[in-house]
């Protein structure tokens, strides 16, 4: 199957070439298309890319098993309510996705529509929330509205609704099931776990040669940088300016309870971004705050963070008032940040056949099932064929061209 690595908005290239450029690269392991990553992003480019016909796909996970990293570790909440055109394009691409998803995979996405409730604390905020709202409209979004404070009620009676001055909620958002998401799109790939990517050969003509491991070296036509908030790190290896960090997330579980119904939409705060939703007879809260500067990595829950923001919980939903947030069923993940908090996706412009699925920011599990199909039509098509993607190019931060959102909080 030929890579073809022509981008739709920029010049063409010939088609990539599978076969060692080297003699040195012919006693390796020949593959059409190494992703690093096996996430959800990633193992959704190589379930896409399988269907369009490219059957040698090698994904490699450094975990020592799937599902162990960001994807397992995400809230699940799953929106169309965005700031910008192409993120809601996005998510109206990955619900059509997903509404089909069982029928494709075999695998229930676990997709529940149950809302998103968006709450303005500040004139300002709500005025960002109605300017989010005629951009949604105009990407094809139009179930939702606008709600007054009065009315905040009616959606969700069990938040305190001081100081609100009204609220955004669109009732086809909701919740998904990544690890489910994940075991379909994994169905029949070829996955190596326990294989970090250490290395990245290129050749005299710029392209990638092979990649290497802590075990092997591999030949690779094409190779995807699907590796989260490890994608940086991952390009640089290739010389490449990938500028995607890891930003840490921590979740606060409550224990089992009873106080909050399972069908309570995903209720935000815009005022600094406090959520909860309820999943499995638990709450979950999540309240972001910056992250360590001296050490990016962790994952480890903070438990002056887990106090606050239990305290937090506690003053806006009242009927949390008894329940005890559970130590040792919080966490945290990894965000994969990128400057203008939005996807990179298509060609690195450094490197003909490097291919670049990362930097959603908090997104990427609910936007995996479109940014999948897209970067698989990129490679194989030369375009993406579903949707105009040139907003996420990555080149977009060097010619000055970032995503600016009608309200920072989405």
């Amino acid at each position: 199957m030929s890579c073809e690595i022509t981008m739709r908005f920029g010049r063409s290239r010939p088609p990539a070439r599978f076969a060692p450029t080297s003699a040195s690269l012919a006693g390796m392991r020949q593959v059409e298309v190494v992703i690093v990553g096996a996430g959800v992003v990633g193992a959704s480019v190589g379930w896409h890319l399988r269907q369009l016909g490219v059957r040698d796909v090698l994904l490699l996970e450094r975990e020592s098993a799937v599902g162990l990293g960001s994807t397992g570790r995400a809230t699940g909440g799953f929106r169309a309510q965005f700031g910008t055109e192409i993120n809601v394009r996005l998510s109206l691409l990955s619900r059509e996705k997903l509404l089909r998803f069982s029928d494709e995979t075999g695998v229930d996405p676990g997709l529940a529509q149950r809302g998103y409730l968006f709450i303005a604390g500040s004139r300002e905020h709500l005025a960002q929330l109605e300017a989010a709202q005629r951009i949604q409209r105009a990407a094809g979004l139009t179930e939702a509205r606008m709600i007054s404070a009065s009315e905040i009620a009616q959606i969700n009676p069990h938040v305190d609704v001081g100081g609100a001055c009204g609220s955004a909620f669109c009732p086809s958002d909701g919740f998904i099931r990544p690890l489910e998401i994940l075991r379909g799109y994994l169905r029949d790939a070829n996955v190596r776990t326990g294989a970090r990517v250490v290395g990245l050969r290129r050749g005299r003509s710029g392209r990638i040669e092979s990649l290497r491991t802590q075990d092997e070296e591999i030949s690779a036509g094409c190779v995807v940088d699907a590796a989260g908030a490890w994608a940086g790190e991952v390009a640089r290896l290739a010389g490449v300016d990938v500028p995607v960090a890891p930003l840490r997330r921590q979740v606060g579980s409550t224990v089992p309870c009873d106080a909050l119904p399972a069908e309570m939409p995903m209720t935000v705060w815009t005022e600094d971004a406090f959520h909860i939703r309820v999943r499995d007879g638990r709450v979950l809260l999540v309240w972001p705050t910056p992250g360590d500067p001296r050490d990016p990595w962790s994952t480890a829950v903070d438990p002056e963070w887990l106090a606050q923001v239990a305290a937090k919980a506690k003053a806006r939903v009242p009927r949390l008032g008894p329940v005890a947030v559970d130590p040792a069923r919080s966490w945290a993940g990894l965000y994969e940040m990128s400057p203008d908090k939005h996807a990179l996706l298509g060609r690195a412009a450094e490197c003909e056949n490097l291919f670049l699925a990362n930097g959603s920011s908090g997104h990427g599990v609910m936007h995996a099932p479109a940014l999948g199909q897209l970067l698989a039509e990129i490679i194989v098509h030369g375009e993406a064929r579903s949707l105009d993607v040139r907003a996420l190019r990555p080149s977009r931060f060097v010619e000055g061209e970032p995503n600016v959102g009608a309200a920072e909080m989405l």
